[in-house]
């Protein structure tokens, strides 16, 4: 049996991704942030001093992306860029006063999405979408080898 356009998973995920990042998007205008912005903000808010590379790791990003974010959010004022004592070829990078305040103000919208995201499920049901969206991205991401 064909599936129909509404059939697809990937299609429900897709249009999932698409209201999550407008969601996003509209809250976080207001700051001069864009939602892949602020995914390298939170990193930093975590764990402040990260380099270029670390950052590429955990957003699965390729470092030419990483680096013209990180450009902008340097522009911005929100971030400064160091050489590492240790290796000069890489970069680590630190919150300015500006960038930590702004933490104070985004981090409350990003809990406050996260709940709104989470509404009505319960704590097994998120561990049961955890383990599916793994499954659907190690499928994709084995797929492409």
């Amino acid at each position: 049996m064909k599936l129909t356009f509404k059939d697809y998973i990937s299609i429900k995920i897709h249009k999932t991704d698409l209201n999550l990042t407008s969601y996003i998007k509209a809250r976080l205008d207001k700051f001069n942030l864009a939602p892949e912005q602020n995914l390298i903000m939170m990193l930093l808010w975590e764990r402040d001093g990260l380099t270029q590379n670390q950052l590429a790791t955990f957003l699965h990003k390729d470092k030419t992306n990483i680096a013209r974010m990180v450009s902008s959010l340097e522009q911005k004022g929100f971030i400064r860029r160091t050489h590492c004592p240790d290796d000069r070829r890489s970069l680590e990078l630190y919150l300015t006063p500006c960038g930590k305040k702004l933490g104070e103000k985004v981090m409350p919208i990003a809990e406050e999405f996260d709940k709104t995201v989470c509404e009505g499920l319960s704590n097994e049901e998120l561990a049961e979408l955890d383990r599916l969206l793994s499954i659907i991205n190690k499928n994709v991401t084995t797929s492409k080898e």
